[in-house]
């Protein structure tokens, strides 16, 4: 049945209702109110990553907490949330000036940078992997034993918004680059992180202890060691258990991989397969030019997630081809973010092996 809306016929006396109803009260708190919302909202949104952290081992650690399945809101949920809320009780715009988690506590949030979208093809795609696998089947990487922890090290920024709940307006921030320290058990048991330029964590760190039994979301090396040196083997097991997350079986498949090779550490013969794995799968392309959160230049490995309209890029030196980082650049406007925008940049500067929890290379200390 069709509803007709009611609609009053007679012209509304906009002077008389102004008299009827109360006047209008004062958008603006107090500053001490505010300060005391935002107090009281920071201690929630640290419980909150704080819980969200102890789950990160059900996916891999470059992942975000697991609140949705779409692995492209992971990592931006708690943050948008948490920041629309204080600009919610406050009446104002807030993302970006709050700043949330720096030093355990505020983030440094600076304007996201913009780039020219390099085309992609799949031209030289297939010469440009042979040289990558190979170049990473050479790679002599030390072999974690009993005991010794996985130790990765990083330069990262990710994705925050800015939210006009007034107008609607909304504008793209992105964490300052800062740095994240991963300390790994080869059994993935025993872990700790370092990352308090997120609000992830305090500068000492929290661990990220798992009694989760390792899987191909959560690996750790022993599984990943496990696992058939075999790219169309490979292929079919990422089809098998990520076909029926996120954003189509293609997309997830990538990320999957991407996940794999971005901050763990695996025989040399697995991280080769797992790239010309990763070139079986439709809507890979080669992108010419690409630079990594440190500004280091080379070639990429991408895919374009077509339901959220950006790229993921996995970048590598154009003359040795070793694997420099990662980044996510919005190839058409979606979401309120501009065509060009970079919102998630990863750099790995260093991988190495150390006998203790928190030592660092080199020192075999903290």
């Amino acid at each position: 049945m069709i509803r007709t809306p009611w609609r009053r016929r007679e012209p509304l006396d906009h002077e008389e209702l102004a008299r009827l109803l109360p006047g209008p009260g004062d958008p603006e708190l107090p500053q001490d109110r505010l300060t005391m919302l935002e107090e009281h909202l920071m201690n929630e949104i640290q419980q909150h990553q704080a819980r969200q952290q102890m789950e990160l081992r059900q996916f891999p650690v470059f992942s975000p907490p697991p609140p949705v399945v779409e692995r492209r809101s992971r990592r931006k949920v708690a943050l948008i949330g948490a920041a629309m809320a204080v600009a919610v009780l406050a009446g104002v715009v807030g993302v970006g000036r709050l700043g949330l988690g720096q030093e355990g506590g505020a983030q440094a949030l600076v304007p996201a940078p913009v780039v020219r979208v390099v085309p992609g093809t799949t031209q030289g795609l297939g010469g440009a992997v042979d040289r990558i696998s190979a170049a990473a089947g050479k790679e002599a990487l030390l072999e974690p034993g009993p005991g010794q922890f996985i130790y990765v090290k990083s330069q990262v920024s990710w994705l925050s918004l800015e939210h006009n709940v007034s107008t609607g307006e909304e504008k793209t921030w992105v964490q300052k680059l800062h740095p994240r320290e991963v300390w790994m058990s080869p059994d993935g048991r025993k872990g700790w992180l370092i990352e308090a330029g997120n609000g992830t964590t305090s500068k000492e760190g929290m661990d990220l202890d798992s009694d989760i039994e390792p899987h191909l979301s959560a690996p750790s090396y022993d599984y990943l060691k496990a696992l058939p040196a075999d790219p169309d083997a490979l292929l079919k097991k990422i089809y098998a258990e990520t076909g029926e997350l996120g954003n189509g079986r293609n997309q997830e498949a990538f990320t999957a991989i991407g996940d794999l090779v971005a901050e763990q550490l695996m025989p040399a013969q697995l991280t080769a397969a797992l790239y010309r794995a990763a070139a079986k799968i439709p809507g890979v392309v080669l992108v010419d030019e690409a630079k990594d959160a440190v500004g280091r230049h080379g070639i990429a490995i991408a895919r374009v997630d077509e339901e959220a309209g950006e790229r993921t890029e996995w970048i590598f030196d154009a003359k040795s081809y070793d694997y420099l980082g990662a980044r996510t650049v919005q190839i058409r406007e979606a979401d309120g973010i501009a065509a060009g925008t970079v919102t998630a940049r990863t750099a790995i500067t260093q991988r190495a092996v150390v006998d203790e929890m928190k030592a660092l290379p080199g020192t075999g200390k903290a």
